[in-house]
């Protein structure tokens, strides 16, 4: 058995630590890779027709298949916002379906303060018009 103390203990120490040393950068250069290579420019935006608006259904269904509870709550805030404050912000605006709308599918960052919400390109323009009626359709959050 090596002592802890045997310069053979050492110099595998120090062997081990300059692999693990190594690596680091190596794994982040992946990363950025991965990152980089990994997303796709989203389509332009079209703009938003004068066809019929989805219902409200299709746009519940939307949050609930993109996981969109797992940031915002119906009333409170998480992660970020929670509907019925996004729904009572912007819906007196004249042009709020189509900011919200745009706002899920290209992300925003410091529109509730030092929060971000990342693009979501995998939201086709529909989908993103639908979630925005539902989420237009929320009540006010109650009154602390």
């Amino acid at each position: 058995m090596v002592q802890p103390s045997s310069p053979a203990s050492r110099r595998w120490r120090r062997v081990g630590l300059g692999v693990a040393v190594a690596m680091v950068p190596a794994l982040f250069a992946w990363l950025a890779w991965q990152s980089i290579h990994s997303r796709r420019p989203p389509p332009p935006a079209p703009a938003v027709s004068a066809a019929p608006l989805p219902a409200a259904s299709e746009g519940w269904a939307q949050v609930q298949a993109q996981f969109c509870l797992r940031c915002h709550g119906m009333e409170q805030t998480h992660v970020g916002p929670g509907f019925a404050q996004i729904a009572q912000r912007y819906r007196g605006e004249p042009d709020a379906l189509a900011y919200l709308a745009r706002r899920i599918r290209e992300g925003s960052a410091g529109v509730w303060g030092r929060k971000l919400m990342p693009r979501q390109p995998g939201i086709s323009a529909e989908q993103a018009q639908a979630m925005a009626v539902w989420l237009l359709a929320q009540p006010d959050p109650p009154a602390h």
